[in-house]
């Protein structure tokens, strides 16, 4: 499998199957045709096998996909078959509420620490996490095997803590910041840009809409 060839559109959808996926194991689900697969996910059924077809298929003609099967395979190749550590900067209250969410860690996200600049938080904890100051990054992060920081920070502070963050070994940033990281980084190095008001925005733009159209059909 050459991951270069495989659209951003694809693994977009990957952590949508995983979570589908992981429903129909609830639910006590062994197998499921593509076809019943894109009722649920309203995705067709040829946007499944095409998909899926990147990484190998793993489904068999007139059997369809073993759930569990498929779910363990999905989550190989999101990564999600190791521990991640992770660190949170920022302990404000989007730092602290992504500390306080436990599910990040059923699917292999460990967050280790938060960091922050306000010396009234030193040694605080949530959900016994504990809050470290800032210049403990550089000792903290090699010592404790650190892959992962989430940026819930000020977006003026957000550049430079970034580099500072992959000097110090960083492999993923997961960016909450209100702008985009474009930085110039190492190949091995990935960020995630994440904007909670654009998507507050689509929705509005949907309520909308929605609205307009029944005064129009009035």
């Amino acid at each position: 499998m050459d991951e270069k060839l495989i659209s951003k559109a694809v693994i977009r959808r990957l952590p949508r199957y995983y979570r589908y996926l992981g429903d129909l194991l609830d639910d006590g689900v062994e197998r499921i045709s593509s076809g019943e697969l894109s009722n649920r996910m309203k995705v067709t059924a040829s946007q499944i096998r095409q998909d899926l077809n990147n990484f190998g298929g793993f489904g068999q003609q007139g059997y369809g996909y073993n759930v569990r099967y498929l779910y363990a395979e999905i989550g190989k190749i999101l990564g999600l078959n190791h521990t991640h550590n992770m660190i949170i900067v920022g302990a404000g209250n989007l730092g602290q509420a992504l500390a306080n969410y436990k599910s990040f860690e059923n699917s292999g996200f460990k967050t280790v620490a938060l960091f922050d600049v306000n010396p009234a938080v030193k040694g605080k904890k949530v959900r016994d996490i504990e809050i470290h100051m800032m210049n403990e990054l550089s000792e903290f992060i090699p010592d404790h095997h650190v892959e992962i920081a989430a940026l819930t920070l000020p977006k003026s502070e957000a550049v430079s803590v970034a580099e500072k963050l992959v000097d110090y070994g960083v492999k993923a940033i997961w960016n909450f910041a209100h702008t985009d990281l474009n930085l110039l980084l190492p190949e091995d190095v990935v960020v995630e840009n994440v904007h909670l008001a654009e998507s507050l925005m689509r929705l509005s733009y949907n309520l909308t809409t929605k609205k307009d159209s029944k005064v129009e059909e009035k």
